[in-house]
């Protein structure tokens, strides 16, 4: 029986995962841009607009529909529908 030794074996190296800090700054980056797309096509109307907040309890971004001038939060989302709906604003459905 011929056993080559684990020295000589060849070796995968598998690819660094992305830290997670990378990923969250991507993250953070489409939110802002899907805020001001949002905000650009007024869907919520001219007195309306969409800001980004981090939520002190869990530590995630959420997405707050304040009125303009007073700004009085009229709605709090998670920011995934946010990204839902900035993808249907882009792809005109």
């Amino acid at each position: 029986m011929d056993v080559t030794p684990l020295h000589n074996a060849p070796q995968t190296v598998a690819p660094s995962p992305v830290s997670a800090a990378a990923e969250q700054q991507a993250e953070n980056l489409a939110l802002v841009q899907a805020v001001h797309a949002i905000n650009g096509a007024e869907l919520y109307g001219e007195d309306s607009e969409l800001s980004l907040a981090l939520d002190r309890r869990t530590q995630r971004a959420v997405v707050r529909l304040v009125h303009r001038k007073t700004r009085q939060v009229i709605r709090e989302v998670p920011a995934e529908e946010l990204l839902i709906l900035a993808e249907s604003v882009e792809s005109g459905a």
